[in-house]
């Protein structure tokens, strides 16, 4: 089923008001290398490196708190 222009403008006004967005760059042939991680591990792309923050920050906070 195909997503009508106004389902589309609905979802990308919903996007623009409830998240913040982050460009990534990663060297060449690295973004398939994240790409096939992610799927191995059952997630998209971007759950794995939200995912991969939050954990880093976690542990980072953890180890100043120590």
């Amino acid at each position: 089923m195909a997503v009508s222009k106004a389902q589309q403008k609905a979802t990308n006004k919903y996007i623009a008001s409830n998240y913040d967005r982050i460009n990534l760059t990663v060297p060449k042939g690295r973004k398939a290398a994240i790409q096939a991680h992610a799927a191995e591990h059952g997630e998209s792309v971007n759950a794995f490196i939200a995912r991969a923050i939050e954990e880093t920050m976690e542990r980072d906070k953890e180890k100043a708190g120590a």
